[in-house]
């Protein structure tokens, strides 16, 4: 379960990076992913880094004070989660730049994480 703890607490770290980013500087944050900085755009991204905030804290709150099921339960989501952003960033309808491919496989690292943390947890008792 602690390897699951660190996971939460490490994929808080990216979100709460990435929400920085997406906050202050959505435009940049676009062109990495090859799109067009326009308006509507930045403040979806904007919008976005929110919501990771409010992510980033909970997956912080669950590593460090919920009881091993609720931390399997949120391990659970944020498998499904990850590995969802990481497909869904591979599906950006431009060409792949090398942030989108950085981007994706942090996804699925994490994603992959959750799932060897779940299994061990599942067979250490």
């Amino acid at each position: 379960m602690t390897q699951l703890r660190y996971t939460l607490r490490a994929g808080a770290t990216v979100f709460g990076l990435s929400a920085g980013g997406l906050i202050v500087f959505p435009a940049f944050f676009l062109e990495l992913l090859g799109l067009e900085p326009e308006l509507p755009l930045m403040w979806s991204m904007v919008m976005m880094g929110i919501a990771l905030v409010a992510l980033a804290g909970n997956m912080v709150v669950v590593s460090v004070s919920a009881r091993d099921g609720g931390v399997r339960m949120a391990s659970v989501v944020m498998l499904f989660a990850a590995a969802g952003l990481g497909m869904i960033t591979l599906l950006i309808p431009v060409a792949y730049t090398w942030f989108t491919l950085a981007y994706a496989a942090v996804g699925f690292g994490f994603s992959l994480a959750y799932l060897v943390g779940l299994l061990r947890a599942r067979h250490s008792g």
